[in-house]
């Protein structure tokens, strides 16, 4: 019983702070639209950079964030995975490649860019050593 308790609690953690990034930016800027939210877009190479997969670990995983981004912004990762076994499908490889034409020209990783609902950049930031909870303010220190 102990067992199946257990299990049972760490699948509801689990399923509890799954992400809710977005897999369509025209989506997200319709949904940013509507509910009037600005738009969290990261660049990752998800299985080949390790400060992306750092920050991933620390931050975008953690319960604070997920509830802070559910509240405040609407969240797309352009994800650039290297290995064949992570690869995207051929659709949003494509938009994430328009994205990074747009948005991440030099091909900086990870990248954290803020954007308003139509999409303006209004604050760019990469991989920092901190807490999720200081991340956070980070993100919403370019809100000011």
């Amino acid at each position: 019983m102990k067992y199946l308790i257990s299990i049972l609690f760490l699948l509801t953690a689990t399923f509890g702070y799954s992400q809710n990034w977005n897999t369509n930016f025209e989506d997200v800027k319709v949904k940013a639209e509507k509910e009037n939210k600005n738009i969290l877009l990261v660049f990752s190479g998800s299985d080949w950079c390790g400060p992306c997969i750092k920050l991933d670990n620390v931050v975008w995983k953690s319960p604070e964030f997920q509830a802070e981004a559910d509240k405040s912004w609407v969240i797309y990762k352009a994800d650039f995975p290297k290995k064949k076994a992570n690869k995207l499908s051929a659709e949003l490889t494509e938009s994430n490649n328009k994205l990074a034409e747009k948005y991440n020209k030099n091909g900086s990783f990870p990248l954290v860019l803020l954007l308003d609902k139509k999409g303006k950049i209004i604050g760019v930031t990469g991989f920092k050593n901190v807490s999720a909870q200081d991340y956070i303010k980070l993100i919403h220190s370019f809100e000011k």
